[in-house]
């Protein structure tokens, strides 16, 4: 990777943005002092913190308390847009490490228009101070009601190993008894491991990782419903169709209409400061 051109932490000014286009890569692991807000305007994203792992398909964004430990992913080309606050600019701190949220129409808006002021902004532009103050104090009223689509991060190599096999096998062929062979555990043992260590039933963990790829593939150009329903396990359409309203809240066609109006970033008056090697 380049070497990076903007020190987020170091930067001047309180509060600004900064965009990148991505093509498919994994961050490493790292922090930021300051408060971040992460969207992906075009494509889709995976967040991942100690605990836990996001999907972010256009329209949701998520809150990064400063500190946290975290890395992000992308498997296609995206748009990544970030807010990073101090914590000064942020009264009311969303509760948690990281809250993953629907975004509203005027957060979206806020967010897309943000991308004017880089890192190199005047420390005092009265207008981007009087936008970021704004934004910081409407940032917990739009995080109120967080999405919990996400994914446990196992704590334990056998789990791990349980995990990876059955996220290898989304399409149809992942098994309990397949998950304990990896792991090395028994069936009985792996489900009393995922309940104890992440919160949830080894089929539950296939349901939602199933959901998750499926906004995933739903997010591509030229994404086709009955092609992502086959390749996320369902033989059925229908079937899938349920499951994915239930698990979103929208039917999978409206989605794939809605991810795909999602509108380009404005242009910004300068490129250089979208460049790092920091995404996220």
């Amino acid at each position: 990777m380049p070497k990076p051109l903007v020190d987020v932490d170091a930067a001047p000014a309180s509060a600004f943005c900064l965009t990148d286009e991505l093509t498919p890569f994994t961050s490493g692991w790292h922090t930021h002092k300051r408060h971040q807000l992460l969207y992906a305007a075009r494509g889709a994203l995976h967040l991942e913190v100690a605990e836990a792992q996001w999907l972010l398909p256009p329209q949701r964004a998520a809150w990064l308390a400063g500190g946290t430990r975290h890395r992000v992913r992308a498997t296609q080309p995206a748009t990544l847009c970030t807010v990073y606050l101090e914590p000064s600019r942020v009264p009311l701190t969303p509760e948690g490490a990281c809250r993953v949220f629907v975004l509203p129409p005027l957060a979206r808006e806020m967010l897309l228009y943000s991308t004017r002021w880089g890192p190199e902004r005047a420390p005092r532009d009265v207008v981007a101070e009087s936008f970021f103050s704004t934004l910081g104090h409407l940032l917990t009223e739009w995080s109120a009601e967080p999405r919990d689509w996400r994914l446990p991060r196992a704590r334990t190599p056998e789990l791990e190993r349980a995990m990876a096999y059955t996220l290898a096998r989304l399409s149809g062929a992942a098994t309990l008894a397949g998950a304990a062979k990896a792991a090395g555990l028994s069936q009985r043992t792996l489900a009393r491991r995922f309940e104890d260590e992440a919160g949830t039933s080894w089929r539950r963990f296939l349901h939602d990782a199933r959901m998750l790829r499926a906004m995933e593939l739903l997010a591509e150009d030229g994404a086709r419903v009955t092609q992502t329903a086959y390749a996320v396990g369902f033989e059925s359409l229908a079937a899938f169709t349920h499951a994915f309203t239930d698990y979103t809240g929208e039917r999978p066609r409206d989605f794939r209409q809605r991810v795909a109006r999602s509108a380009p970033l404005p242009p910004r008056p300068t490129a250089r400061a979208t460049r790092r090697t920091r995404r996220g």
